[in-house]
């Protein structure tokens, strides 16, 4: 078994007795750590239309989203765009547009399924929607909705969304909690929604591969759950990541500092907004307590925000000490945090590679090389090597 593997277990098999002690007195938020060395960028693409999402297909080739409803090839240092047949409106105000995609991993000839998340809908009422269709080479063709998010929303804020394969065949999906007051959904502010089990906003959701509610979902039974929902308590993950043990990692945008690295689990509260170490954008006063019983504790917190993006679980060679470390892009702090972990999941390090941009997103290619994309009007697609 590699060091990574054995990290990755480790942290699977010891995370309860890391989580109980964090319940007991809450995590101390980290500022800015100190800078990783031995590391240089490369630039493999240039000019991609506002980036949110990436993911490979099964020949090493990468498609790119482009928040604006664009869909991009990148073959080398070679971009095209590939068509989008049946896409359906896209709102693309404020936080919303076409975000993450993700290869079904089951997929490995022509014609793979591609998945996608986006915003839909008008100003006064949007949704987070996931939409699948089939690459021919040239085209996505066939979209149709799998799944659409409930209740609608207003506004341009919190969408998510992020999706992970499990190892099952199913997919989990993230949905942002609606947005910050005043905004409200019926008679309840809008970031209340993450503890409403009537609501997809604000949680996790495990889906089939054809956009339906995965059976043994662990919220299903309680009296007036949605059967969709995983894990609630959330305010907006735009990461999410399975680690080589099965383990599913999340990083989560808090409010005016408290942003998060979680451990996602089924059934599981995760707090917000009871729980959080963030501030209100308008009062400034702390938004719930740091510590609320039988609610789940991070395990990293970051104040001031990190504007937590893309997230990757790092099992390359190149750097064989970051093996089963953690990096979270920064769109606010223009980096990537890297998390290292000790053999009882316990953090034992962190520091950050200045990218110098917004970091939209950060994944692992299959080359076992990190990349990021850059959060700009014209984004770039970066590799990380070494020095």
């Amino acid at each position: 078994m590699t060091s990574y593997q054995e990290i990755a277990v480790s942290v699977a098999s010891l995370i309860m007795l890391s989580s109980a002690t964090a319940m007991a007195q809450g995590i101390e938020p980290v500022a800015e750590p100190p800078a990783a060395k031995g590391w240089k960028l490369e630039t493999v693409a240039d000019d991609l239309p506002q980036p949110w999402g990436m993911s490979w297909l099964a020949d090493g080739r990468m498609l790119v989203t482009g928040k604006k409803g664009t869909l991009h090839l990148v073959e080398g240092k070679r971009v095209q765009e590939v068509a989008l047949e049946g896409l359906p409106s896209l709102f693309t105000s404020g936080q919303g547009g076409l975000l993450d995609i993700a290869v079904h991993p089951a997929d490995k000839g022509p014609n793979p399924r591609i998945y996608m998340t986006m915003a839909s809908g008008t100003q006064e009422e949007n949704r987070t929607v996931l939409v699948q269709g089939v690459f021919d080479g040239k085209r996505v063709h066939g979209i149709k909705t799998l799944f659409t998010a409930s209740p609608a929303k207003s506004g341009g804020q919190h969408f998510g969304s992020r999706i992970v394969f499990l190892k099952d065949g199913t997919l989990l999906m993230s949905i942002g909690d609606g947005g910050n007051p005043p905004a409200r959904v019926g008679n309840m502010l809008a970031r209340d929604q993450a503890q409403n089990v009537g609501s997809h906003n604000g949680a996790i959701l495990r889906l089939t591969a054809e956009g339906k509610a995965a059976p043994g979902n662990p919220l299903a039974g309680q009296k007036g759950a949605l059967p969709e929902l995983w894990s609630i308590g959330h305010r907006n993950i735009q990461g999410m990541v399975l680690d080589p043990n099965g383990r599913v990692w999340a990083s989560e945008h808090g409010p005016r500092g408290g942003d998060e690295i979680n451990v996602i689990e089924g059934g599981k509260n995760y707090g917000w907004p009871l729980q959080s170490y963030g501030l209100d954008y308008q009062t400034r006063e702390p938004i719930g307590k740091r510590v609320v019983a039988g609610m789940v504790q991070p395990l990293v917190v970051w104040t001031p925000s990190t504007g937590a993006s893309g997230l990757a679980w790092y099992t390359g060679s190149a750097f064989p000490a970051w093996r089963g470390s953690l990096f979270s892009g920064g769109l606010a702090t223009e980096d990537i945090r890297r998390v290292a972990f000790d053999a009882g999941g316990k953090v034992v390090k962190q520091e950050r590679l200045d990218i110098g941009k917004r970091v939209r997103d950060v994944r692992q290619g299959p080359d076992g090389h990190l990349y990021a994309i850059t959060d700009e009007a014209r984004g770039s697609l970066l590799r990380i090597v070494p020095q």
